[in-house]
């Protein structure tokens, strides 16, 4: 929806006028039944509550509500929709609204008229500019280096995450899996593979490029700029010359499964190859608790969106992978409000289910281990050379660091990062920024611009709004009240007019008779 301004009377869904109504559901409650049901009704507008803490809502109620957020987001209505985060005053509201709208149901006309004129009601207002499009919104991505060692023509290795979050609400679009997973495996990446390469005798044959890209949630298109940048627009690049593959993480938070999805199969002998066979050692020798195959998907040119990041590489004919817990590009993890860093870790640690998406450390942990393991067996060539896969590299002091995987995934959930949230000067693009610093070489920010004449994408402003509840009698309830004030004057008039009649009347009854002589 592309209104935001709200004045009108709360009622709960099972009103059955909503005509004009501001309707309230809760999670629990909401069905998609339901908000078409507003939406038919011409509601003046939906607000959606949300529990506080995601992981206490049942996993079925959780997984129906993620598989209608793309409902939610094709269906275009002139109907403001907002969330809100449950809290005691909301609650009581709800709950006030409900018991109001339920009465309608009632047995007689005369308790729902009753019930009607006695109840409190709730006027729902926002105040604020009605939505419109903001021009000249900039997508930042960010990019960092390290150089490899042996010559100039060495071939480059890419690592790419896309960072920014997306869901039905921005400003609740915290992104905990998809992908504030892959940005902190890339930021762990850049710090062990920074500790190889400051040695000379770990320092390989292989550059390494970090890419974090933005608008990744709108069909990447920060990573569709920084190719432009990069292929058309310079005579000299790493993507240019000797690119071995391009590996993306995508959404790698969870789960015992591990994906590593192609848009072509690699060609024996192929450095895309190395990178399956190694891939499937590691997780053989070190990991065999873990899942892992190839999925195989063309790109289809025809579809409005991009299903993986590697296949903007794989249009500009860059071999690219896309490793991911998720089988399929159509999950509803990828794109939901529920992907939230809500669980805790007694819950992590005892393993129980918990509601939605989220990031279990140790996983994490490990997905970061096999990656690390993987590459340096590609960049040291250590298969040809005899070693075993069940030998460790990053052990020790070299190990993943959990504790600052932690610290990442906190930091990245702790605030939304929808696109239309994050402008060049956003503090997250500043400290992501600061991050790659401190590990890499000639980190440089890429921007891209929507199109004027015929732009891609198009952000509108007024995403988050405060709402005053004022609390009102209905409309009958002056009705109501002004026919009962009127009918006690009319009754007091009355009164006062028989009294005179009958005080009159009395006088003359009880006046003495005078005799006449």
């Amino acid at each position: 929806s592309r209104n935001a301004i709200l004045n009108t009377e709360a009622r709960s869904v099972e009103a059955e006028v909503l005509s004009r109504r501001c309707v309230m559901m809760r999670l629990a409650d909401f069905s998609y039944e339901k908000y078409q049901k507003a939406l038919r009704q011409s509601a003046g507008a939906v607000v959606i509550i949300l529990p506080q803490n995601m992981s206490t809502m049942p996993q079925d109620i959780v997984q129906q509500f993620m598989e209608l957020e793309p409902e939610l987001l094709a269906t275009e209505t002139i109907v403001p929709v907002y969330f809100a985060l449950e809290d005691e005053e909301l609650l009581s509201i709800y709950m006030q609204t409900q018991v109001s709208s339920s009465s309608q149901g009632s047995s007689s006309a005369a308790e729902v008229l009753l019930h009607t004129a006695t109840a409190n009601g709730f006027q729902m207002v926002t105040s604020g500019a009605q939505s419109k499009a903001v021009s000249d919104w900039a997508i930042t991505s960010l990019e960092g280096r390290l150089s490899g060692s042996g010559g100039e023509d060495l071939p480059t290795i890419v690592l790419v995450a896309h960072y920014d979050s997306f869901g039905v609400a921005p400003w609740l679009s915290y992104g905990a899996d998809s992908n504030g997973s892959g940005v902190a495996i890339l930021l762990e990446l850049a710090r062990l593979f920074s500790r190889l390469y400051s040695y000379k005798r770990t320092h390989a044959g292989y550059n390494l490029l970090f890419f974090l890209s933005g608008g990744g949630k709108f069909n990447y298109q920060g990573t569709k700029r920084w190719l432009e940048d990069n292929l058309d627009h310079t005579d000299s690049s790493l993507l240019q010359d000797n690119v071995a593959f391009v590996l993306c993480l995508d959404t790698l938070g969870n789960s015992d499964d591990l994906y590593l999805h192609v848009s072509k199969p690699p060609k024996e002998g192929s450095p895309q190859h190395a990178l399956l066979k190694e891939l499937e050692t590691v997780v053989a020798d070190q990991h065999p608790d873990l899942k892992f195959s190839m999925v195989h998907k063309k790109i289809n040119l025809a579809d409005d969106t991009l299903a993986w990041e590697h296949e903007r590489f794989g249009i500009r004919r860059l071999p690219a992978f896309t490793l991911s817990h998720l089988e399929s590009h159509r999950s509803p993890a990828r794109h939901s409000i529920m992907d939230m860093r809500s669980v805790s870790s007694s819950l992590e640690g005892a393993g129980e289910a918990t509601a939605g998406p989220h990031v279990d450390l140790a996983k994490l942990s490990r997905n970061t281990k096999v990656i690390a393991e993987t590459l340096a067996r590609v960049i040291y060539n250590l298969t040809e050379k005899g070693v075993d896969g069940d030998l460790e590299i990053f052990t020790e002091q070299m190990q993943v660091q959990e504790d600052q995987l932690a610290s990442l995934v906190d930091w990245l959930t702790a605030q939304p990062r929808a696109a239309q949230l994050l402008d060049k000067d956003s503090s997250i693009v500043n400290t992501l920024e600061y991050h790659l610093s401190r590990y890499l070489k000639d980190v440089k920010r890429h921007l891209v611009r929507a199109d004027k004449r015929d732009p891609e994408f198009v952000f509108y402003d007024q995403l988050k709004q405060t709402m005053n509840a004022y609390r009102v009698k209905p409309a009958i309830f002056d009705l109501l009240l002004a026919v009962c004030i009127a009918s006690y004057l009319g009754v007091l008039y009355l009164a006062v007019q028989n009294f005179g009649l009958l005080y009159g009347f009395l006088r003359r009854v009880t006046a003495p008779r005078v005799k006449q002589h």
